[in-house]
């Protein structure tokens, strides 16, 4: 009952204010809920990553996992940002090793070191998953794990892409964000399993994908432990590795690292193909995603013939194992963030 002390303007005011929110309480009722993937377009692909995602997560469903037991694993080169027309890693690689060999040119004796400071990227590209990993270790030896992470976060920061001429950092996918983020706020622990290097992907997925340095795999860089001083020490970078994680290597890393097969996987390559296969082979709610480049107006159009990033099994795969192509062109509003 309103205070009769009140003068009448005052009353009034107290009771429009409580009808206003009456009303926006009884709006909020009736909104529909906000889209949670608002770069997705409606049709069968955004259904499907919420229907697995509501199929996990709902307690009462048939195919609900304990938050504890929610994993989901994103590849990171064509699946979370551009990969074209170069791995980003190797391009800076490529810029290191000009001043490495610069210095030693008896490095120029191998073949590959050779190609990649002459530009003969296709040469480069065609050598194999192993020999670009100890490109990228050669590229980097000597220098401490601090020292890497300061250049490849500056580079990527700095470095314009050559067509879109901004930085690699801002161009990373938004509709992959938006996944993670839901996924994240359904309890699932989102991890990145790279082919790339993994300090290399360590030194930025916090701050670009919310993804902490813990939960990134990836092929590995051998390091040793130096004391540079009585009270100071840190882990230095050789030029080798330990192994590098793409095709059945990424499922062994997931076991290795996680301990968990997870129940949802996304990435964009036949490098990708066992660890969808691993996601995708179990009882329950499970997704297997790929990534079509298939926008040249907005990004890039490849896959079988690309020697970046090739998709050529996993076209055929992906129908056979019940996996949805992820097509940029028609299922993606928007590409990049905005900015």
């Amino acid at each position: 009952m309103a205070d009769p002390f009140l003068p009448a303007s005052r009353r009034a005011l107290i009771a429009g204010l409580a009808a206003a929110l009456v009303a926006s309480e009884a709006a909020a009722q009736e909104a529909p809920p906000r889209d949670p993937l608002p770069s997705w377009r409606d049709g069968p692909v955004k259904r499907a990553i919420l229907t697995t995602i509501r199929r996990t997560a709902r307690a009462g469903s048939p195919d609900f996992v304990p938050p504890a037991e929610r994993v989901a694993v994103f590849d990171n080169d064509g699946t979370l940002w551009v990969e074209q027309p170069l791995y980003p890693q190797l391009a800076l690689s490529v810029e290191r090793l000009k001043e490495i060999t610069a210095r030693d040119p008896a490095l120029l004796q191998r073949p590959v070191v050779k190609a990649a400071v002459e530009g003969d990227l296709a040469t480069v590209l065609s050598s194999g998953e192993r020999a670009l990993a100890e490109l990228a270790a050669l590229a980097s030896a000597g220098m401490s794990q601090v020292q890497f992470n300061r250049l490849v976060t500056h580079w990527l920061s700095t470095t314009p892409h050559p067509r879109f001429n901004r930085p690699h950092m801002r161009l990373i996918y938004q509709p992959m964000l938006e996944v993670m983020r839901l996924l994240r706020r359904e309890g699932f622990a989102v991890w990145i399993v790279t082919g790339g290097e993994q300090e290399f992907v360590r030194a930025f997925s916090n701050a670009t994908y919310g993804v902490p340095i813990e939960r990134v795999v990836g092929a590995v860089t051998l390091t040793e432990f130096r004391l540079d001083g009585a009270r100071s020490s840190a882990l230095y970078r050789l030029p080798a590795i330990d192994g590098v994680d793409v095709g059945p290597g990424k499922p062994i890393g997931i076991g290795r690292f996680i301990g968990r097969r997870p129940q949802i996987a996304f990435g964009n390559s036949d490098g990708d193909i066992e660890m969808l296969q691993y996601a995708t082979s179990a009882p329950g709610a499970r997704l297997g995603m790929l990534v079509h480049h298939d926008d040249g107006a907005r990004e890039y159009a490849y896959d079988r013939d690309s020697h970046v990033g090739r998709l050529d099994r996993g076209l055929g795969l992906a129908q056979q194992w019940g996996w949805p192509l992820i097509s940029m062109k028609n299922d993606w509003l928007r590409v990049f963030p905005a900015g």
